[in-house]
């Protein structure tokens, strides 16, 4: 090992890296040894970008931050490296170099040889150059499988540990409430049990790959006025409790997540960053979180800029550090100069810094960054020749043949069919006709957190660094004996109506037409879809739905194609389109699961895990409304969905039959246990996706109509059954009552077994008994839903 990435271990060893001593003791010798400077030095980090030479990082600048001088910083130490894969483009190895040899100075530079903690973003993969595009978070919520889900995100957890990354930002864990929201394909749903049973499973399989997952955004920046990103939000105190907080409840209790992201927004008048009461109160003193906070990125000095509630950047760190946030990101702003004077001058006690130092100083001894033989080089560079950037190039492989395989599972799964008159899957059309802005483009798989959308149009002329098959080649190659003629028609948000007539063309000459509309990912109004993407309603970008009309207008069957990352409302479309495929930004193997779909190859088991609006102005609505909420004679306005939550058709068909309830009655802490039986009596293999709803007639507050309170997938052959039993506990009737606490209410309920949440199979009819119940914390969070074996229906 060259000696610029070579720590010294010949050094008597000290108290803080024995590993014989408990974390507590070795944390408390650190935390006595250190002057102030050196504390608050490890609450910040310095964003960076790692060097495509292999060279160390270079500081990257923002117009939020001044320049930064590493030479100054590092001999009391750094907390975090920001983002040193997701800045620029690097090759995975050589970045992988460069921040070992970062690590190598920093370790060096400080007295008591600490190393950075160096986190990047993992929103739908790994955020860096070369790395796998897996689909966006929407689309995870559409495979109703947080199985696969947290398969994909071990394998994004190994990735990101493979170049010495130790912490990744997902998942996002709001709950949709404004589809008008630029981040909504960042969001895995509107449905909290949904969000959260995906969401934990990805924490788990983060995790378990020795990655630290951050839930974010705690808690309701997807609450925001009007689907504003950073707007105040308007939610009271049942919705943030029954609706927002439950994923982030579930993630921490049954995820093992080890960090947590604040939001942006305030909350009547009080910002996240500086709420104690959310911070500390719940999170930790009640919830028994024991991890890192670390602010959103400029979320402190936000307190200043955007808030107003401190006056200079010292109030505004002495306000989060009371809070509860333990890491300023991405840099040093706050928590540096400003923090260490308030402290030296006392109108900040340096217990706050104590304490939060406490807890980033634990975070790091658990991940050996204290051990006395770390070692800064990841294990995929042992043994290579660093002196020598170009043998290295391409050593590390970022995405895998197993990696893309997972990626075109997921994507797969993920695929919903909204509609189709018999005319999918298609067989073996000899002229198609390929139209629309999205049919051609490549980046139109992506969302706005994958590195070509984030980083790489920052960058242009640089290669994506994975293939990216439009969908015209995955329909080329999934039909090789059609001839397909393409025209755009429009651009996704251009209004160019120029080309109309050329697809109009195209179209009439064709068997059949498909037209693929939808997004283009980006940030901060440089895309239909992202962050800071907020739309004043769910019409289609630009000039797409005049084009959709046009193509209607003939008598070509057209099937419409969605690559998008947000629902939108179709028009004439839904009752006049031949088929509809919706998919939510599906990743670098989306074209070909799509292409699959239409050719009958992959039957589709996708289910909406948000509602199809019917109208482009009828938000903000969500299926979670109570009974005022939906259509009704008081409003001219009807929310009712086009297709609603939990929707989605398949190439087979499948019945529901046999309900059973052990005991009709249960207390109000007991279970109720369904059993029934579910058949596939179509000619094909498929996937049913059986939903457990809960609806609730009577209550003391009022409750949406109905919830999601279990789910799972069903893969039957042709002539297949399977009994399934589901056992409800009493504590997912639970809701928050007058006084603010949970309750259970004695009383009639309804479960519903249903294939959306408009489309009930099966109900029972149950009650719960005794007394009201008040529960805390450690309430049942979830259904079990057990499969007996498939079973050969008998012939009729």
């Amino acid at each position: 090992m060259n000696a610029d990435v070579t720590v010294d271990h010949t050094a008597e060893v000290s108290p803080w890296n024995d590993t014989t001593a408990s974390v507590a003791a070795r944390v408390d010798a650190l935390i006595d040894a250190m002057t102030l400077r050196e504390k608050t030095a490890q609450l910040y980090g310095v964003w960076v970008g790692a060097s495509d030479e292999g060279g160390e990082v270079a500081p990257h600048q923002h117009d939020m931050e001044e320049a930064v001088d590493l030479d100054a910083l590092l001999p009391t130490g750094l907390g975090q490296l920001t983002r040193p894969f997701g800045t620029v483009p690097v090759d995975p190895a050589l970045g992988a170099l460069s921040l070992a040899r970062t690590q190598a100075r920093i370790t060096a530079t400080n007295r008591f040889g600490i190393p950075a903690l160096a986190h990047d973003e993992c929103l739908a993969g790994f955020a860096a150059w070369g790395a796998t595009a897996y689909p966006v978070p929407l689309s995870w919520g559409a495979t109703f499988d947080p199985d696969t889900v947290g398969r994909m995100a071990s394998a994004i957890g190994r990735d990101m540990r493979a170049v010495g990354v130790h912490q990744g930002l997902a998942p996002v864990l709001d709950v949709v409430r404004d589809a008008r929201w630029g981040r909504v394909e960042e969001t895995i749903g509107e449905d909290p049990y949904l969000v959260g049973t995906i969401g934990t499973a990805y924490v788990r399989g983060l995790e378990s790959a020795g990655i630290v997952a951050t839930l974010k955004h705690f808690v309701g920046y997807s609450a925001s006025r009007a689907g504003r990103n950073l707007a105040p939000s308007s939610m009271g105190p049942r919705e943030r409790a029954d609706i927002l907080l439950p994923p982030f409840e579930m993630a921490i209790r049954e995820g093992g997540a080890r960090s947590v992201m604040n939001a942006y927004t305030d909350t009547d008048g009080v910002p996240s960053a500086a709420d104690e009461e959310l911070l500390t109160g719940l999170l930790r003193d009640t919830w028994g979180f024991d991890g890192t906070v670390v602010a959103d990125y400029f979320a402190i000095a936000f307190l200043k800029t955007l808030h107003g509630v401190a006056a200079e950047w010292a109030d505004a760190a002495g306000l989060a550090l009371r809070a509860g946030v333990d890491v300023e990101l991405p840099g040093v702003k706050t928590y540096g100069a400003p923090l260490a004077e308030a402290v030296a001058d006392g109108r900040v006690p340096e217990t706050l810094v104590d304490r939060a130092l406490r807890r980033t100083l634990t975070q790091k001894a658990r991940l050996g960054l204290l051990d006395p033989d770390w070692n800064p080089l990841p294990a995929a560079l042992e043994g290579a020749d660093l002196d020598d950037p170009a043998a290295l190039r391409g050593r590390i492989d970022l995405d895998s043949p197993a990696n893309r395989a997972l990626a075109r599972t997921v994507a797969e799964e993920a695929v919903v069919l909204l509609s189709n008159d018999g005319t999918l899957p298609l067989a073996r059309p000899r002229r198609i006709a390929l139209l629309g802005p999205n049919a051609d483009e490549a980046v139109a798989v992506l969302g706005c957190y994958s590195f070509p959308q984030h980083i790489g149009v920052r960058y242009p002329g640089t290669p994506h660094g994975i293939e990216l098959p439009t969908l015209r080649v995955a329909l080329a190659a999934e039909f090789p004996d059609a001839r397909i003629t393409f025209a755009r028609g429009t651009g996704v948000d251009d209004g160019d109506l120029t080309g109309l007539p050329e697809a109009v063309r195209v179209a009439r000459e064709a068997d059949i037409a498909l037209v693929v509309l939808g997004d283009r990912a980006g940030l901060f109004g440089r895309g239909t879809s992202g962050e800071g993407c907020d739309v004043e309603t769910l019409a289609l970008p630009g000039a797409q739905q005049r084009l959709l009309d046009a193509l209607l207008d003939l008598g070509t069957p057209l099937v419409t194609v969605l690559l998008a990352g947000r629902p939108y409302s179709l028009g004439r479309a839904v009752e006049e389109s031949a088929a509809i495929v919706q998919s939510f930004f599906p990743g670098e193997e989306g074209t070909h699961a799509i292409a699959g779909v239409l050719s009958g190859r992959v039957n589709p088991s996708g289910r909406l895990p948000v509602g199809v609006p019917r109208g482009p102005g009828s938000q903000p609505a969500t299926y979670l409304g109570a009974k005022l909420a939906h259509a009704g004679e008081v409003s001219s306005i009807d929310p009712t969905p086009a297709f609603p939550f939990g929707h989605g058709l398949s190439y087979t068909r499948f019945d529901w039959t046999d309900l059973s309830v052990d005991d009709q009655e249960a207390p109000t802490d007991g279970e109720f246990t369904l059993t029934f039986t579910v058949r596939n009596t179509g000619g094909r293999s498929g996937t049913e996706v059986v939903q457990l709803y809960l609806h609730d007639p009577v209550a003391s507050v009022v409750q949406p109509v109905q919830r999601l309170v279990g789910y799972a997938r069903v893969d039957l052959e042709p002539g297949e059954a399977r009994r399934l039993r589901v056992t409800v506990p009493a504590d997912l009737a639970s809701f928050t009552g007058r006084d603010g606490r949970r309750v259970v209410e004695p009383g009639a309920l309804e479960l519903r077994l249903a294939a959306s949440s408009a489309d009930p199979r099966l109900t029972a009819r149950v009650a719960l008994t005794g007394v009201e119940r008040h529960l805390d914390h450690t309430r049942r969070l979830r259904s079990v839903v057990e499969q007996e074996p498939a079973a050969r229906a008998r012939a009729e």
